[in-house]
């Protein structure tokens, strides 16, 4: 069965840097995309960055120059290098892959607090 961990989230003070990783269970290359979501309390959940099957990827506006997603397709991860954390940054933050039939994948989630 299909399945994403993401891992890495935590609290760190505004300024600051995390790199989320999310491993996959099977092939990251078998997937269209695969990308980050992030959900604030009180706030629906909003697309961060998608990198696609090819390496092209697109950001979220608020995060542009701050954020960089990348894969491993050899070890079947995705990272999210996230630097000059700002406390709107705060959410939980989730894993998301697109299968080529149309449906897709989700992880639990990890939690990043930007706070000082």
């Amino acid at each position: 069965q299909e399945a994403l961990v993401e891992s890495g989230g935590g609290l760190v003070q505004p300024g600051g840097s995390l790199r989320l990783s999310c491993a996959a269970s099977t092939t990251i290359f078998s997937f269209n995309s695969m990308g980050w979501y992030r959900q604030a309390p009180g706030k629906e959940r909003e697309l961060v960055a998608t990198i696609f099957r090819y390496g092209s990827s697109k950001y979220a506006d608020p995060v542009k120059g701050r954020f960089t997603i990348s894969k491993d397709v050899v070890a079947n991860m995705i990272y999210l290098q996230m630097n000059n954390l700002k406390p709107e940054d705060t959410a939980v933050y989730y894993c998301n892959a697109d299968r080529p039939d149309g449906s897709d994948i989700w992880g639990k989630g990890t939690l990043v607090t930007v706070s000082s």
